[in-house]
């Protein structure tokens, strides 16, 4: 074999699967010019909506990222972060106004995108992305945990309020666990034992709660009385399941622990109407301690969160991300406690 020969074998020498993946790698997977794949991940007009999208999704599966600094010199910062939030949910409104002097602090506008029942959240967040935003803050996000990572690959993402893994996005939330499992420690103090709780299914925080519901009852001695009715972080899930108990041929509960606290808000609106007296015959705990659970008249037991932390540490992540300070993939949680007020007490005797 003659050197020049040589040369030409090695130039076709597959190169190692450590290297990091580049731009050509992407194009060459896709099978489009590095240049369109240029332009997709400058958000640039010239490549089709289809073509898009199996762009990022070639990115995500060989682990490419653009660099960050490259992209933003290139374009020119923005210093916008855009935050996709859902309207109906004040907890996420309580996030928002935290962020803003977060943000504010660290020199960064916000571009804010509400997911609402006629728009869902891939919609709002491209929207963010057309309005150039450098980093997306997701206020507890309910895509999949796949199209979470597929983002990621296009700009920093941080993601509040939700547990999720391997996506490469920084995680900022509260420990579930523990301040579920002090909602039962605390109505089993009271004296209750017939404790339900009205879970969340797959949305943020739901799995957590509801696994340590379950635990906590189990400790006390309560397995039997398990009982969990699927509800939703709406107060439409907390008042079906409020009918759904007064509907029953047994007794009512003598404690509702609920999903959050809009799902507490929908049975107490519901056991109000129907003539049960809160707390006296059903204790009522929620979760989140949004603003219109400390108000007068709604006086809601709950369990609250650092929402000026998760704020600040949402809006710092995002910012190291943008500086290359570090990469993605942090999990940060904060400790939660619980707050009684009026919708809580012991049960009635007998």
């Amino acid at each position: 074999m003659t050197p020049q020969h040589a040369r030409r074998s090695a130039d076709r020498t597959p190169a190692p699967r450590s290297r990091k993946p580049t731009m050509a790698d992407v194009a060459a997977e896709v099978g489009v010019s590095r240049a369109l794949v240029s332009l997709v991940f400058r958000g640039q007009p010239g490549a089709s909506p289809e073509t898009r999208e199996r762009v990022f999704e070639a990115a995500a599966r060989l682990g490419y990222k653009p660099d960050m600094a490259a992209r933003l010199l290139a374009r020119g910062r923005s210093r916008v972060l855009g935050v996709l939030f859902t309207a109906r949910n004040p907890y996420h409104v309580d996030l928002v106004e935290a962020i803003y002097p977060a943000a504010e602090e660290l020199g960064y506008d916000l571009v804010l995108s509400a997911a609402v029942p006629t728009r869902d959240e891939h919609k709002a967040i491209e929207a963010l992305i057309g309005h150039r935003s450098e980093a997306l803050l997701l206020c507890g996000p309910n895509i999949p945990d796949g199209d979470v990572k597929t983002l990621s690959s296009r700009l920093p993402t941080v993601v509040i309020g939700r547990h999720i893994k391997d996506a490469g996005v920084d995680v900022v939330t509260s420990y579930d666990r523990p301040g579920a499992r002090e909602v039962v420690d605390y109505l089993v103090g009271l004296g209750h034992r017939n404790i339900v709780h009205v879970d969340a299914g797959s949305q943020p925080g739901g799995p957590e709660r509801r696994r340590a519901y379950r635990d906590a009852m189990r400790s006390h001695g309560l397995g039997e009385r398990i009982r969990v009715i699927p509800g939703s972080h709406s107060q439409e899930g907390g008042s079906d399941a409020a009918r759904l108990l007064l509907e029953e041929e047994r007794p009512l509960p003598t404690a509702v622990f609920a999903a959050n606290d809009q799902c507490a808000l929908g049975l107490l609106d519901v056991f109000t109407r129907a003539g049960v007296n809160i707390p006296e015959q059903v204790s009522i705990v929620g979760y989140d301690d949004s603003h219109i659970a400390g108000l007068s008249h709604i006086d809601l037991t709950t369990v609250r969160q650092d929402v000026p932390r998760l704020a600040r540490l949402a809006v710092q992540a995002a910012d190291e991300q943008l500086r290359g300070a570090r990469q993605a993939g942090a999990s940060l949680k904060l400790e939660s406690r619980l707050v009684v007020r009026g919708t809580s007490g012991p049960p009635a005797e007998g």
